[in-house]
């Protein structure tokens, strides 16, 4: 058998572009993809959050799930995520996760709605890099033979990100300027389909925008004559999501977690809390009503210095409470910031903890989150 670990790295439509454009390419999710570009990721970061970036993530996994009709296709994929989907309107985008039966989580994923009457039975799902194998194959063994699972490897993903992002891509495409978040439609840029989504992962405004993969090229280099937009990579993508108190699958989710110990409990409408139908629906209810053992908490240290991935969390008499699941330096923040998990009984806003670093207890507090307020277009 193959180790994963030595199997050849893929790369995306958009890997002779980083290249050119100075890219430090590094491996990542099985591809090889850039970490930054010659004017660093700080300067990137700050770009993002004033401007406009734009973030090649062709490595994510696309798919569409096709039934009769609208209703049949979201009941069949509510069997695995707790989402409302039967209620998704056209046009509208929803975030969700794929469960284990004991309520840990596969995968979390976007799934959207098409907003075209003649796609009435229509769902887009984009799932993570790392993930998108496993994810298809769950999907292709649980969902009914009524259900078609077609899979879209020949579709690119753009993420442009930013308070100019709308602006920028409406000179392109008009119709976008007015979408609120989470809602999605099909269009065209000089006469190429695209499928744009208002989303991402940056917390700032901003749109994704799935393309063939033949045409993304040259909707990334027509975007990037834009003065407003400069190309960033995964570095910066990784400093703006923990600003935004956003979860990373591998980090903040895992097989372990579920969506109530992760805190993203929003994201299970009343009607599924209510009625389950789901994986895991039992721990999920349970902990809905009782809480749970632990939670995902934002973490302030005090000082400079960041507390990252391991970091183990104390309480005041010294016992371990917890473990930082991703932390650094934010660059709008001007200071460090951190997200990990920590006993319930420790999770109140406020509570003194230390971090363990390098052996050195170091003072910290839990903190609300985003640390960086989010800026997402609700129209």
């Amino acid at each position: 058998m193959t180790d994963p670990a030595s199997a050849p790295t893929k790369r995306t439509p958009l890997y002779d572009l980083h290249v050119a454009l100075g890219a430090r390419i590094v491996p990542f999710a099985g591809y090889d993809m850039p970490v930054q570009y010659p004017t660093g990721i700080l300067t990137e970061h700050q770009w993002t959050r004033t401007e406009a970036g734009l973030f090649d993530v062709s490595h994510m996994g696309q798919c569409f799930l096709i039934g009769a009709d609208h209703e049949t296709t979201a009941r069949a994929l509510e069997t695995l995520i707790p989402a409302d989907i039967v209620n998704l309107k056209p046009g509208q985008q929803r975030y969700s996760q794929f469960l284990t039966e004991d309520g840990g989580i596969l995968d979390d994923i976007m799934v959207t709605r098409s907003a075209l009457p003649e796609e009435d039975g229509t769902l887009m799902v984009v799932v993570n890099a790392g993930c998108k194998d496993q994810d298809f194959a769950h999907l292709a063994k649980h969902l009914p033979k009524t259900i078609k699972l077609i899979l879209a490897p020949h579709r690119a993903l753009l993420a442009l990100q930013g308070p100019k992002a709308a602006s920028v891509l409406a000179r392109f495409a008009p119709d976008v300027a007015t979408m609120p978040f989470m809602s999605a439609l099909s269009t065209k840029i000089d006469g190429v389909p695209v499928h744009i989504s208002r989303s991402g992962y940056s917390g700032e405004d901003g749109y994704e925008i799935s393309i063939h993969e033949d045409k993304v090229r040259a909707l990334a280099e027509k975007l990037l004559k834009e003065s407003e937009v400069k190309p960033i990579g995964l570095g910066a993508r990784d400093s703006l999501r923990l600003e935004a108190g956003l979860c990373l699958y591998g980090h903040e989710l895992d097989l372990t977690t579920s969506p109530v110990e992760a805190n993203i409990q929003w994201s299970i409408q009343k009607r599924r809390r209510e009625d389950g139908g789901f994986p895991g629906y039992e721990r999920i209810k349970r902990e809905l009503t009782e809480g749970p053992k632990r939670k995902r908490v934002g973490i302030k240290p005090e000082g400079r210095a960041p507390a990252r991935e391991g970091t183990e969390i104390h309480d005041d008499a010294g016992d371990k409470i917890g473990v930082v699941t991703s932390g650094g330096f934010g660059p709008t923040l001007n200071g460090p910031c951190a997200m990990g998990y920590v006993d319930t009984a420790h999770a109140a806003l406020g509570t003194r903890v230390s971090l363990i670093v390098r052996g050195t207890p170091m003072p910290a507090e839990i903190t609300a989150m985003p640390f960086v307020p989010n800026r997402f277009y609700r129209g």
